[in-house]
C-alpha cells in the first residue's frame, strides 16, 4: 500500500515539474554574426541613365543590416544612375519644401528612374509626395525607422529613409533592382 501511496506521490511530483530529472544536454549557442565592415557612411553614387520606369520599392532585414531595393525593370543588366547620402534635412526637388522624415539620421536616395511613363504619364509606382511608401511596413526593424516618398522630377526619384542613426551603407546593383543596405551597427 505505501509503495502505490509513494509511486502517485512521485507522479505528482514529475508532472508537476518539480520532480528530479536527469540535466539535459547543453544546446550551443548560435555564433554571432560576423556582419561586414567598411561600407563608410559617405555619399555613394553611379552615372545616370535613362533605362526606364521605377515600378517597385521593397525593404527587409537580414541578420547584419536593413535592406531596401527599389525595382526598374527595364533597366536589364544595364547601370541604373542614382545619388545615396546622408542629409540633414530632406528638401523635396522642385519645391524645395522639406518632407519630415522620422530617425535619428536621414538617407536620401535619388534614382535615374521616374514613377511614371514619360511617353504615357501614367503612374508606375503610386509614390505620394511626404506620405510613407506605398506597400512598405518598417515594423520590427533594426535599423530603418521611416521610408518618404518625395518626388519624382525631371526623370529621378526621390527618397528618405530615417534610420536609428548615422551608420554605415553599400549601395549596388542586380539586374533590374538597386539595391541599399543600411548596417545595423558601425
Amino acid at each position: 500500500m505505501r509503495a502505490k501511496r509513494y509511486g502517485a506521490v512521485l507522479a505528482v511530483l514529475v508532472m508537476a515539474g518539480t520532480g528530479v530529472a536527469a540535466a539535459a544536454p547543453a544546446v550551443a549557442a548560435a555564433p554571432a554574426a560576423v556582419c561586414p565592415t567598411g561600407w563608410g557612411s559617405l555619399p555613394k553614387s553611379a552615372a545616370d541613365a535613362d533605362l526606364g520606369s521605377l515600378s517597385g520599392i521593397r525593404t527587409g532585414t537580414h541578420e547584419c543590416y536593413d535592406r531596401i531595393v527599389l525595382v526598374v525593370p527595364k533597366a536589364g543588366t544595364a547601370a541604373i544612375g542614382y545619388t545615396v547620402s546622408y542629409v540633414d534635412t530632406l528638401h523635396q526637388d522642385g519645391s524645395g519644401e522639406v518632407i519630415p522624415v522620422s530617425g535619428g539620421a536621414i538617407i536620401e536616395i535619388r534614382v535615374a528612374a521616374p514613377s511614371y511613363d514619360p511617353e504615357t504619364g501614367a503612374v508606375t509606382y503610386p509614390g505620394r509626395a511626404g506620405q510613407p511608401l506605398p506597400h512598405v511596413d518598417l515594423t520590427g526593424y533594426p535599423t530603418f525607422r521611416d521610408a518618404r516618398f518625395a518626388s519624382s522630377f525631371e526623370g529621378d526619384t526621390q527618397l528618405g529613409l530615417g534610420v536609428r542613426a548615422r551608420l554605415p551603407f553599400r549601395v549596388f546593383q542586380l539586374p533590374d533592382r538597386l539595391v541599399v543596405d543600411v548596417a545595423h551597427t558601425w
